[in-house]
């Protein structure tokens, strides 16, 4: 039934791929049987990383950078010999508060990251995965892509843009049998949605507690996303088995409605 679903082979690139999300999706990718390159900013955690994974093939980028991205894409040829799926998971929470209190440089390094820097991955992988059987990008945008989110509006305006991105990706490279679809999460468990939860609570003068209720319920099944449910679903979306899925926004949030 599930033929179509193996990875076996496969070579797979992951930005940020030294913890949460990119980590997670690293380990899934590589008990599927892939080749897995990370890159990330901090060598301490891709030395802990590639621990934590055997096999896992990693290098220091800065996604944001053009110069890096350059290397990064050498290494990947020189490391992996070809690229069959992209996941342009790097990104920032950027800053909370209202929009007449953020500098512009919290605006600019935002999206810097969230979109410049999948634009510079992605121009680099385009040939690489035309070359490939069944090339696939997977862009890691938020629930914060389709819903507006009050205090956060960088972070929103960043995420939204890589669903634009990702709906024209998928409609220039289609003819070359390259997919590409986003993958919005939700409030994924961990450090990362924990400080934007005390960034909130700080913005709006409320406990703490309250805000992290309110996250709680955000969702329609009341809990946060797992990693895993993000990785679990980045494998099925570079599998044989979603092999007609492309220029989608995939949305792994619980059915989340609306962000506090």
């Amino acid at each position: 039934m599930f033929e179509d679903i193996s990875m076996k082979g496969k070579k797979v690139l992951i930005t940020a791929g030294a913890s949460g999300l990119g980590l997670e999706m690293a380990k899934v990718f590589t008990a599927a049987g892939c080749q897995v390159l990370v890159c990330d900013l901090n060598q301490t955690l891709l030395d802990a990383a590639k621990k934590e994974c055997p096999g896992l093939h990693a290098t220091v980028a800065d996604v944001a950078d053009e110069d890096s991205v350059a290397a990064l894409f050498e290494q990947t040829r020189q490391v992996l010999g070809g690229l069959d799926v992209l996941i342009n998971n790097a990104g920032i929470a950027g800053p909370t508060g209202y929009v007449e209190t953020l500098s512009k440089a919290d605006w600019d390094r935002t999206l810097a990251v969230n979109i410049t820097g999948q634009f510079l991955c992605a121009r680099l992988a385009v040939d690489l995965l035309k070359q490939s059987e069944a090339g696939v990008m997977i862009n890691l945008s938020s629930a914060a892509g389709h819903l507006g989110f009050a205090g956060r509006s960088a972070y929103s305006a960043s995420k939204w843009a890589v669903v634009g991105f990702t709906k024209s990706l998928a409609l220039e490279l289609g003819k070359f049998g390259v997919r590409v679809n986003a993958i919005l999460p939700g409030a994924v468990e961990g450090p990362r949605i924990r400080a934007v939860m005390a960034a909130k609570a700080k913005t709006l003068g409320i406990p703490l507690e309250e805000i992290e209720r309110r996250h709680d319920q955000q969702a329609a099944l009341g809990r946060l996303v797992t990693a895993r449910d993000i990785a679990n679903m980045a494998l099925f979306s570079a599998s044989g088995a979603a092999g007609n899925v492309t220029g989608q926004a995939l949305a792994v949030d619980g059915h989340t409605q609306a962000l506090i």
